[in-house]
């Protein structure tokens, strides 16, 4: 008997398939492109892949089968919840880093390869010793399981719990670097929203609580001994994150290939300036100016455009910081960059991408933009974007077009970033401006 189809193992088929094409499509590419981030992808949906394959083939009788497929059932490594933690850091890590090495990650993953090895070890002794060379018969489970396999059964709750906490622990760490993460976006990109990333921190807490029912349910059990029908549930539960994974995971790894991203790593050799100036390390963003945008005028190419984030005690906004003389020149060409060839009506423009028509380093232009102009990268450009939409709303020419429209003549990617930013620097949304009919 291969596969009993019953209502139990036939509805949890959906789940084990996909992850099970998912796993191996992913490792494949992985393969041929030389892309970490699609082989942890892999390797976090072939963890709960696999525990849900033990119960679907438990309900499809390989238990009760007392031949080789219930041996099957005790050596496979279907459990392996403490490799979770780690690979959900480096598959952040991964994601946001291009740069992305292999050989000083592993270390992350060690207590999950260390577990899979307890498994390989267990079945040499049982299978290939006791059984193979010894010739004896395995003694329990109507001959089906070896001593060495009963034994460490017995690890399952320390195990789970031990994967909890590293779980939590790791979860916590990418949680803290999601955070420096942002920032980084908001300092080199101008349309950051596709590299946030949002969804995996839904996966996170699924993953999170997936695990912390599986503790509770490992305790009950060794308590209560629970059915198959009471547990089908619970793996019903995961074959949802399962399809969480595979649709947030595609999605954030095309994004995360697609743009050059390299929060965390290494800074690069930097390029030489003009006047023999080093290019300076990156500050942090000074305090955002705030006051009101004014309409039509764009700014003059030795005048900063007017940030929008108004202040809601109406109190004056603070002074941007004084920059320093050596960087004067740079402000100056920046902006008449900015009046002169508009750069910001490119949806996908970087900090780097501008810094290279400056013909200086990245850092040294983000220096300029958050002490010179007081405004990290993104709020820099959005407000020349929002300048360029305000004039277009108040534009009689342009009452024909749509607010999507609009949008994307003033260098926004989508509706949703134009509405959000337009909402941020002038406190309420395009749909509310009183447009001339044309």
């Amino acid at each position: 008997m291969l596969f009993y189809y019953g209502p139990h193992s036939a509805l949890l088929l959906p789940f084990v398939v996909p992850g099970a094409v998912a796993t191996l499509w992913l490792l494949v590419r992985a393969w041929r492109r030389g892309a970490p981030a699609d082989a942890l992808l892999a390797l976090l949906i072939l963890v709960p892949t696999l525990s849900v394959s033990q119960w679907m083939l438990g309900y499809a009788g390989w238990f009760d089968s007392h031949d080789g497929h219930s041996t099957v059932m005790f050596y496979v490594p279907w459990r392996a919840s403490m490799v979770l933690g780690g690979a959900y850091y480096l598959y952040f890590q991964s994601l946001t880093n291009q740069d992305f090495r292999w050989r000083p990650a592993l270390k992350h993953l060690l207590p999950g390869l260390l577990e899979w090895a307890a498994f390989a070890a267990v079945a040499v002794y049982d299978l290939v010793w006791w059984r193979g060379v010894l010739g004896r018969p395995l003694p329990d489970f109507f001959g089906t399981k070896g001593r060495a396999a009963t034994l460490f059964d017995e690890t399952a709750l320390p195990a789970a719990l031990l994967g909890s906490v590293l779980l939590l622990v790791y979860g916590l760490r990418v949680l803290a670097d999601y955070r420096r993460y942002a920032r980084y976006l908001d300092d080199n990109f101008s349309d950051p929203e596709r590299l946030r990333f949002a969804g995996l921190r839904q996966l996170l807490g699924l993953q999170a609580l997936v695990l912390l029912l599986s503790l509770l349910f490992t305790t009950l059990n060794q308590i209560y001994d629970f059915s198959y029908d009471d547990a089908w549930y619970f793996f019903a539960l995961r074959g949802v994150l399962i399809y969480g994974l595979i649709v947030v995971g595609l999605q954030a790894n095309y994004a995360a290939a697609t743009s050059p991203l390299r929060f965390g790593a290494a800074p690069r050799t930097q390029m030489p300036t003009e006047a023999g100036l080093p290019a300076p390390p990156v500050s942090p963003p000074a305090a955002a100016a705030v006051a009101s945008i004014e309409p039509v005028t764009p700014a003059a190419p030795d005048e900063a455009p007017v940030s929008a984030i108004a202040s809601a005690t109406e109190e004056a906004p603070p002074p941007v910081p004084e920059l320093a003389p050596e960087l004067l020149p740079w402000r100056e060409k920046l902006l008449r960059l900015m009046a002169d060839e508009q750069p910001w009506l490119e949806p996908e423009l970087t900090l780097t991408e501008l810094a290279h028509r400056l013909r200086t380093h990245p850092a040294l232009l983000s220096r300029v933009i958050n002490a010179g102009c007081g405004q990290n990268f993104n709020d820099f450009v959005n407000t020349y974007r929002v300048q360029e939409a305000q004039r277009k709303l108040a534009d009689p020419r342009f009452g024909h077009y749509s607010l999507v429209g609009v949008a994307l003549e003033s260098g926004f990617n989508s509706k949703s970033t134009f509405n959000r930013v337009f909402k941020k620097l002038l406190g309420q949304a395009p749909s509310e401006v009183m447009r001339p009919k044309s």
